[in-house]
């Protein structure tokens, strides 16, 4: 067999993966988003650098947790999850230099604090960032509201 079929093969079967690949991310997606939305989400993993080590991605809330998934990731786990009770919304700014070419469009971003003191940057369209207000503000059904007595 001559080397040009050996490389006509080679091409055809790279091909072949990339296109699977690419199902593969499109299934992944649907399945995300069948039990409720996923919405862009990016996660800062390195806040070392000014502007750098941003990751993008799927939110997806889960009960109590908000839940991180990688954009071009084949995993059905997410990265990262942050639960509700133990993160604080610190305030928003717009991206900033070379993070304007790393996020979404139209992206602003936030910083929360958890519990334990750590800093936690993410990305988020301005509706996104409503409803993650709105879920870091809201309560679980039934929650025990304890309140003082009034006299």
């Amino acid at each position: 067999m001559p080397v040009w079929q050996w490389l006509l093969d080679a091409a055809g079967g790279l091909l072949l993966l990339v296109l699977c690949y690419g199902v593969a991310l499109i299934v992944r997606r649907r399945v995300l988003s069948r039990n409720g939305g996923t919405f862009e989400l990016s996660f800062r993993v390195r806040p070392e650098r000014a502007g750098r080590g941003w990751l993008l991605g799927l939110g997806r809330y889960s009960g109590e947790s908000l839940e991180w998934f990688r954009i071009f990731s084949l995993s059905p786990r997410p990265k990262r999850s942050w639960e509700r009770s133990h993160l604080r919304y610190s305030g928003r700014r717009a991206p900033e230099g070379v993070e304007q070419m790393s996020l979404y469009p139209d992206h602003v971003v936030i910083c929360c604090r958890t519990d334990d003191g750590a800093d936690v940057e993410l990305a988020m369209g301005p509706s996104s960032l409503m409803g993650f207000q709105a879920w870091l503000e809201s309560g679980p059904p039934g929650a025990s509201w304890e309140r003082p007595a009034r006299r």
